[in-house]
């Protein structure tokens, strides 16, 4: 599930459909790391280091927030979880809207992942405005997100 992070309706839909706490964070993810300056802080260099290494892929990082990163994407913390993408139909979405964007697991809080267009048409019907009807990512677990700032793993995966 995906859309424009700095919509706040369009977040909080989605949050309500996943039945997700805001105050957890959401994942941001672009074609173009320029894309993300208007939400990360990049002043400090040495952070994006290791995220720009393994870029682009299925490698998300924790970076910095900008004060003016609103809430509803970061939730409870002074970071925001960030990716280039890899995956070639989220980069046409990004390149075309010319924005970053949510990117999520299509699922209820606490239910497995949906990964077929079918699937995600029964679960949530006319609530979702757009189904793209296209590959998932290969894996089966989602990605390990690591704090840029100090290294340290967040959340296992893959």
């Amino acid at each position: 599930m995906g859309c424009d992070p700095l919509n706040e309706t369009a977040v909080r839909r989605i949050l309500t459909l996943k039945r997700r706490s805001w105050a957890k964070g959401l994942i941001v993810i672009t074609d173009d790391v320029r894309r993300l300056r208007r939400l990360i802080d990049c002043s400090d260099r040495s952070s994006l280091a290791a995220p720009l290494a393994s870029w682009p892929g299925p490698h998300t990082w924790l970076l910095p927030a900008l004060t003016a990163t609103p809430r509803w994407l970061r939730g409870q913390h002074d970071s925001l979880a960030v990716r280039l993408t890899d995956h070639p139909l989220a980069m046409l979405l990004c390149r075309q809207s010319r924005s970053a964007i949510v990117s999520t697991s299509a699922n209820r809080k606490n239910q497995p992942p949906l990964r077929t267009a079918r699937q995600v048409r029964f679960e949530f019907g006319d609530h979702i405005d757009w189904i793209i009807d296209g590959p998932v990512g290969r894996a089966n677990s989602p990605s390990q997100i690591r704090d840029a700032r100090t290294g340290q793993l967040v959340r296992g995966g893959y």
